[in-house]
């Protein structure tokens, strides 16, 4: 099984900024694919931004040049450092990943986190 635990949510002013953080249980030699998802109240959940096995990243439209998806193997962790924050990023961000080797085949989510743009 490989666990996932995100970090650095909270409350924070619109043009803001936030880091979250994931640590996984697991070496990140372990893992395929990895992202950051968001969900909002009442809508569906959705990729935010996304870093695929060869490395290449994608974000979605709505947060193109704000955020920014990054990975530290040496400390087993995820990032996404989120710059000039607005209402509508206020969310519950979750953390993702697709495992490799042993853990091929399965998808791993973490509990989530809240994030809260306001003034």
């Amino acid at each position: 099984q490989v666990q996932l635990v995100e970090s650095g949510g909270g409350l924070v002013q619109p043009g803001g900024s936030l880091r979250l953080s994931c640590v996984v249980s697991v070496g990140l030699i372990n893992i395929n694919a990895m992202g950051w998802y968001r969900q909002a109240p009442g809508n569906q959940r959705e990729l935010v931004a996304h870093i695929a096995v060869n490395g290449l990243t994608t974000y979605a439209e709505s947060v193109k040049e704000r955020f920014t998806i990054s990975r530290d193997d040496a400390k087993n962790t995820i990032y996404l450092q989120m710059d000039s924050l607005k209402s509508e990023d206020t969310a519950v961000y979750y953390c993702s990943v697709d495992g490799a080797r042993r853990f091929r085949g399965r998808t791993f989510w973490g509990q989530g986190i809240e994030v809260t743009v306001s003034s």
